[in-house]
């Protein structure tokens, strides 16, 4: 079932190093409240509008932040560290009469071709190569001012008989924006794109420009999903991506690549009949999957201290987003060859 908006507000301990950027979360708690309640069901069948749109670009340029602000909730995690995103996460925004379903991908994979990964590289390539074939308009994400061989690799993807929006991202960096205009126009010899969107995805006036850019492009057809709808995704999933975006900010560059968090229970229980107002407790257990035996150590870390704060920061957060109380128990345990095996990637999730 798709995940629905909740009026769920912050434990009363939140961690301090529980988001990259908090002021991007205060956006994004606004416009989750701005969007709830406003009509959408009203709009007529015949009025509305629908279709997909691809978020592609190199790894760490930005695209998981800004399909989060587009939808104006987190639906697909963010961290430093290149491929954060592993999946085709969908994120849905019913805004007025148009639906926009959101696919945020991951970066196409050109650096991580070390041994022991080949078959992940594949399966996330594949994945967005698969997207692009599917898609109405494609959000092309770049570095406002910068172009590098990994950006040029994404564009030889590029379909070229489909609307291609180029969107120059970070554009709080630029420090001279007029040298902007030049790099445009040269940009538009390596693609014919559609449009051209320089924003910051961080700030609420660009991502609802960018909405009003993609809106003509979209069908006229009914809506996909309910209005209230935020992704396709289920609970149980989000709960392995969070756990996944706290060992990776917490380890950083420490910890190699090939990581990944599997879901070993996932359990809801409402709450007691005798206290209908109180939170209902949702119990999870969770396996972080590491390669070597020594990764496992940087996991742990010092007497369990750091294994201790990823599950106490996924926790909190994992409160927040579902508006229930969490128990979460997290383990490590040593896969190796695993991000190479195509079974047990499928075991693991990978598409």
């Amino acid at each position: 079932m798709p995940k629905q908006r909740t009026d769920a507000t912050p434990d009363a301990h939140p961690s301090a190093a529980e988001s990259v950027n908090p002021d991007l979360d205060s956006m994004l708690a606004n416009l989750a409240l701005a969007r709830q309640g406003g009509g959408a069901e009203a709009v007529p069948a015949e009025s509305q509008r629908c279709g997909l749109i691809a978020i592609v670009g190199r790894p760490n340029v930005g695209k998981s932040t800004l399909m989060n602000a587009m939808v104006g909730q987190k639906v697909s995690i963010t961290s430093r560290k290149a491929q954060t995103t592993r999946h085709r996460i969908t994120g849905i925004c019913t805004d007025g009469d148009t639906q926009f379903v959101f696919v945020d991908t991951p970066g196409f994979q050109t650096r991580h071709t070390v041994k022991g990964t080949a078959a992940l590289n594949r399966n996330l390539n594949k994945t967005v190569q698969s997207t692009l074939s599917d898609v109405d308009v494609v959000l092309y994400l770049v570095e406002a001012g910068r172009y590098g061989p990994d950006d040029a690799k994404v564009v030889a993807l590029l379909p070229k008989d489909k609307p291609v929006i180029l969107v120059a991202n970070k554009l709080d960096m630029v420090h001279r924006r007029e040298d902007l205009l030049p790099w445009m126009q040269s940009m538009q010899a390596h693609h014919p794109f559609a449009e051209f969107v320089p924003l910051s995805a961080q700030k609420e006036a660009d991502t609802r420009r960018l909405l009003g850019i993609v809106r003509p492009y979209l069908p006229q057809q009914g809506w996909w999903y309910d209005p209230e709808a935020l992704t396709d995704r289920t609970d149980r999933f989000l709960a392995s991506e969070i756990i996944r975006e706290k060992l990776f900010r917490l380890t950083g560059d420490e910890l190699p690549y090939t990581s990944t968090v599997v879901i070993d229970a996932y359990t809801e229980e409402p709450p007691p009949p005798d206290k209908p107002r109180a939170k209902g407790l949702t119990r999870i257990a969770a396996t972080i999957i590491v390669e070597r035996e020594q990764h496992k150590g940087m996991v742990i870390g010092d007497k369990g201290e750091r294994l201790k704060r990823i599950g106490t920061e996924a926790r909190t957060e994992l409160e927040r987003l579902l508006g229930v109380k969490v128990f979460l128990e997290v383990w490590v345990k040593v896969r190796s060859g695993w991000a190479d095996d195509e079974a047990r990637l499928r075991t693991y999730g990978y598409e």
